[in-house]
């Protein structure tokens, strides 16, 4: 099989991965505090032999292997998440929260601490906790937040949460030391991964109430991608059926006696 075979069939899986990626994207356009996904890529040299070997001047005067040629190919080098930040917008709702500018919400769940940027919150009628859609408790500096019954909830720029003129506590907003380890859970949270990084303290952010942040993926671009990814796909294609007919004219013609 000659070597742009397997070339071109690495290149269509990677357009494949890509598809699936932007597919998923386009799919949370509308969801609230989504962050979408990119992949990156990384040149990778393959080596010869002779890359390896430090030839012994005394025994010969030569390089016992052919001079050494470098072959550069594109990889598939990680998928990481894009937190740049969405646009805002104004629902009117008191428990509906945004994060402008660096940050995330922290929930507790069964599994742990978790991070969002998904301010849609609402008070549990039972508990009087302040919760997310999935009812898992948002964390103020004092703990879960819990809400009085009755009352006007006020919620300002520094987070701080007020009913009947009391501060009631202050909702919790902290940044990751390390992003790249800040890994997709589901339902717009986040959780680090293997305690690779740690939680830093915030000194200027935003909470805005009333707001939800929107998602960060761009519809039109990413439909052009797709538009890209499938051309690509095409010659992709067309680089395996013509290598594959090369093999079988070899094999069929090459030592054929005429």
């Amino acid at each position: 099989m000659q070597k742009a075979m397997y070339s071109a069939l690495f290149g269509s899986l990677t357009q494949e991965f890509r598809l699936n990626m932007i597919a998923n994207n386009l799919a949370n356009a509308n969801t609230t505090g989504y962050k979408r996904d990119k992949v990156a890529f990384e040149d990778v040299f393959l080596h010869f032999a002779s890359d390896f070997v430090d030839p012994n001047d005394t025994v010969k005067q030569r390089i016992v292997w052919p001079k050494a040629e470098l072959i550069s190919e594109t990889r598939l080098s990680k998928t990481y998440v894009d937190f740049s930040g969405g646009s805002l917008k104004v629902t009117g709702n008191p428990l509906d929260l945004a994060i402008e500018g660096k940050g995330f919400f922290k929930i507790q769940t069964d599994h742990g601490i978790r991070y969002t940027r998904d301010g849609r919150f609402s008070r549990d009628p039972k508990t009087g906790y302040l919760v997310t859609l999935s009812g898992y408790k948002v964390l103020g500096e004092n703990g879960p937040i819990q809400l009085p019954e009755q009352g006007k909830v006020i919620v300002n720029e520094n987070g701080e949460i007020i009913v009947n003129n009391d501060v009631v506590d202050k909702i919790a907003v902290v940044d990751i030391s390390d992003l790249k380890f800040l890994q997709k859970e589901g339902k717009s949270l986040f959780y680090i991964e293997n305690n690779k990084a740690k939680e830093v303290p915030l000194e200027k952010y935003f909470v805005r109430q009333g707001c939800l942040e929107t998602s960060n993926v761009q519809p039109v671009k990413d439909m052009v991608n797709m538009i890209e990814i499938l051309r690509s796909f095409e010659s992709l294609q067309k680089v395996m059926q013509t290598s594959s007919q090369e093999d079988e004219k070899a094999i069929s013609q090459v030592g054929v006696v005429r």
